[in-house]
């Protein structure tokens, strides 16, 4: 159920969306879903800036008008999805690989919506593996400065980067990705911001007060959580 649950949340994301807005598209299976439903609006004036190529593909595809970040000084509204959903709306983010571009137009945003089916949340975040993405140029000895940041959370980090079919995966930027399996992230905001003092550390997957709203699909409908 949990593809209906995206679709629903896509859905009702999609109604958020006003004539004449900047709109930041997110990157993912259920972002894909607002995509689909934004463009099935046919509003007019919409200028609309992707998170990810896979993204922008998509949106080109549906008809909807595209601009960079560059060529806007402050988006209205950021769709996207996450990985997990704590409380506060502390996410992470970055299974899609495009947490990177994903942050720039969160912070760029007036209102960021996240939307996910109901098994995203959860009452503590570190489930899911968190996504820190890495220069690929020394990546092994980053990621020696990183194993040292996550024992002192106590977190035993492996040193284990994302790899698919064809080998590591790259992001839209150039960069590596390591996924390092937290299980439980007792202190959310130190490790995110020791994270960000490691040399050659590009960005994580560690979302905090960036989320204005969740829009949560479930199998009845749609709820939707506050900070």
């Amino acid at each position: 159920m949990s593809d209906l649950q995206k679709r629903r949340a896509g859905e009702a994301a999609a109604l958020r969306v006003e004539a004449g807005m900047i709109v930041g598209l997110g990157t993912g299976s259920t972002a894909a879903w607002f995509v689909k439903a934004l463009a099935a609006r046919n509003l007019p004036n919409l200028r609309c800036v992707p998170t990810s190529e896979a993204t922008a593909d998509l949106a080109r595809e549906l008809g909807l008008p595209l601009v960079t970040l560059e060529d806007v000084s402050r988006i209205d509204l950021t769709v996207d999805g996450a990985d997990e959903i704590g409380p506060g709306l502390a996410l992470i983010k970055g299974g899609g690989a495009a947490l990177l571009r994903e942050k720039l137009v969160w912070e760029a945003s007036s209102t960021c919506l996240v939307i996910a089916d109901a098994a995203k949340v959860v009452p503590h975040l570190g489930a899911f593996p968190l996504p820190i993405e890495v220069v690929a140029f020394g990546y092994k000895t980053t990621g020696a400065r990183i194993s040292d940041v996550l024992t002192d959370h106590d977190v035993a980090f492996p040193g284990r980067f994302r790899v698919a079919d064809r080998g590591m995966v790259r992001t839209d930027g150039g960069n590596v990705i390591y996924d390092a399996k937290c299980g439980v992230i007792h202190d959310p905001a130190r490790l995110a911001d020791d994270l960000k003092l490691v040399t050659g550390v590009v960005e994580h997957g560690l979302f905090l007060d960036l989320a204005d709203e969740a829009i949560i699909g479930t199998d009845a409908g749609v709820e939707t959580r506050l900070p």
